[in-house]
């Protein structure tokens, strides 16, 4: 499986388990916001929000 393979299969995955795959991101954001002691808040919750928008539309 080559790493376009991959791509698409991690695409497929979010567009089937979208709600669980952005949980998923929150608790990455959280985590990431924890260990940078709340210095990147609004950077990694720009980041997340532009990951969950890339999750909905794998659903179309």
């Amino acid at each position: 499986m080559g790493f376009g393979d991959m791509v698409d299969k991690a695409k497929d995955l979010a567009g089937e388990h979208a709600d669980q795959a952005k949980q998923g991101v929150d608790a990455a954001a959280d985590a990431a916001d924890s260990a940078t002691g709340g210095k990147a808040t609004e950077q990694i919750d720009t980041a997340a929000d532009k990951a969950k928008d890339f999750i909905d539309d794998q659903k179309d």
